[in-house]
């Protein structure tokens, strides 16, 4: 009578047993999904640890190391992601203070200077001014001006994307016109294989222009006010006269930059149809059913004559005010008198403005003044020029084509904003070593780090664009290699003819 019950209790156990199998496997099944998923992070771990552990090369002090082991590990996870972008910035910070044994309270310090002001200024107007919702009006404005010819309308495109990008932001623009790009789609043809190429130049000529433009004032990206950062940070005395050219204001930035903006306009629309063919060579169908469209919104109310207003006198106050009291003062003003105004709520900018980007920036740019400090950037620099020299590279325009490679290759990985904040350094010291002017090859950095039109995670305009279901990745790279030599030779030409006849 006692055998079944020890059968049964010996099936219980075995019962047992398999379950708990079951569940160790699923437990290492999800640790080795969750180790697979965070393999970069613990990847660029290993890799600091070895440098950091490796003997010390000749010439880099051990601050320098451990600061040269930041910058690599830093441009690893900013390449893979394996963490959120804001979570690298914290580690950045924690490491300064742990590994530097820096203070605390001198690490806070370097987290806010003007360009991060700046930053986070621009990117509260950038949402004080996308809060008036003038997509419609302003895709019908350009059609008005373009006529419906498709090549008319989007070179349109391309120069409102890029004139709005080249003063609030290229990701602001390119989420505002989003819209514009795919109600001229959709009110074409509601197939989307009917207008496949269509939608590819109407859609790139937005994040495109957007792209060129953002080199064209320091508010087109944060890329400009870190490169403006760095020129003070490294090179200006208050008792030196002769430094006072690396104090870069507004309107300087204007005069180097803003005709490279302009000579590579009308070519992002000739490459686009170089490359695509659009389906329609009109559209006045599209245009027929917009202008209903906006008639129907009526006319332009108060609180947005008033936006437009602000954000003008915002621009006059970058330009007559800003080497007085900084542009990111400016911007701060500005962004204030919107919220006094009553033109967006406080509510509005929270929730639009990317604290993380901003928190991102302000650690890349204190990683990047300890670089310098420590020496690392220095030594990185001369190491890149040893390998330079022999292949004839060591200055004048190779030196230059050769750090925007550099640039071009490391902006199409990470946001350019980073790129330059991780380069910055080293090709400022990089230019010192070699005898070449710093404000030349800092503006030739800054201006690569647009050059991001090969790749969807290249730049915020190619993403949104990209988000919006039309584009597949291969066509960035498709067309990207042809912008990026047409806006290499626009650069390099710039620099040798237009950048030394106005006193650089």
């Amino acid at each position: 009578m006692r055998a079944p019950k020890l059968n049964v209790d010996f099936r219980l156990a075995a019962k047992g047993t398999r379950k708990i199998r079951r569940v160790v496997t699923v437990r290492w099944r999800y640790l080795f999904l969750y180790l697979w998923e965070k393999r970069w992070f613990l990847i660029a771990m290993l890799i600091g640890a070895g440098m950091l552990n490796a003997p010390l090369p000749n010439g880099l002090t051990e601050q320098g190391l451990i600061m040269l082991t930041m910058s690599v590990v830093a441009t690893i996870l900013f390449i893979t992601e394996p963490i959120p972008l804001p979570g690298v910035a914290l580690l950045i910070i924690i490491a300064q203070v742990l590994l530097m044994g820096l203070d605390s309270s001198d690490v806070a310090k370097s987290l806010w200077n003007d360009s991060v002001l700046f930053i986070m200024g621009s990117l509260m107007l950038a949402v004080a001014v996308v809060k008036q919702k003038l997509d419609k009006r302003i895709a019908f404005l350009i059609v008005r001006m373009t006529g419906t010819r498709t090549s008319r309308v989007c070179f349109g495109i391309s120069a409102v994307s890029g004139i709005l990008a080249s003063f609030i932001g290229e990701h602001t623009v390119a989420a505002m016109m989003l819209p514009v790009g795919i109600t001229l789609i959709t009110l074409t043809s509601d197939d989307p294989k009917k207008v496949r190429n269509l939608a590819v130049v109407i859609l790139l000529s937005i994040s495109y222009g957007c792209s060129v433009a953002g080199i064209a004032t320091p508010s087109g990206g944060a890329r400009n006010a870190i490169m403006i950062g760095y020129w003070k940070e490294f090179f200006y005395d208050p008792t030196n006269p002769e430094t006072h050219k690396f104090l870069i204001d507004y309107v300087k930035w204007m005069v180097f930059m803003y005709p490279m903006f302009l000579i590579q306009l009308p070519l992002v629309t000739f490459v686009l149809f170089w490359t695509f063919k659009p389906e329609y060579r009109d559209l006045s169908r599209a245009v027929v059913k917009l202008r209903r469209q906006v008639e129907a919104e009526g006319s332009m109310k108060t609180p947005d004559w008033m936006a437009v207003v602000l954000f003008i006198g915002v621009l006059i106050g970058w330009i007559f005010y800003s080497d007085r009291i900084g542009m990111g003062t400016v911007a701060i003003m500005g962004a204030t008198a919107f919220l006094i105004i009553g033109l967006v709520r406080w509510e509005d900018i929270n929730i639009g403005v990317n604290w993380g980007v901003v928190l991102l920036y302000a650690a890349a740019i204190s990683m990047g003044l300890q670089m310098k400090e420590t020496g690392a950037a220095l030594w990185v620099a001369e190491a890149f020029l040893g390998l330079l020299v022999p292949l004839g590279a060591g200055e004048g325009i190779g030196l230059w084509a050769a750090v925007s490679v550099l640039t071009t290759g490391v902006t199409n990985m990470m946001s350019n904003g980073a790129a330059v904040a991780v380069l910055g350094p080293i090709v400022l010291n990089l230019a010192t070593a070699a005898g070449e002017s710093p404000v030349v090859i800092g503006f030739i950095t800054a201006m690569s780090s647009a050059f991001a039109y090969l790749t969807v995670v290249g730049t915020p305009a190619c993403t949104i664009v990209y988000a919006s279901g039309y584009l597949k990745a291969t066509d960035f790279l498709t067309v990207g290699w042809k912008m990026v030599i047409i806006s290499t030779l626009v650069m390099l030409a710039s620099a040798a003819v237009y950048w030394p006849a106005i006193g650089i």
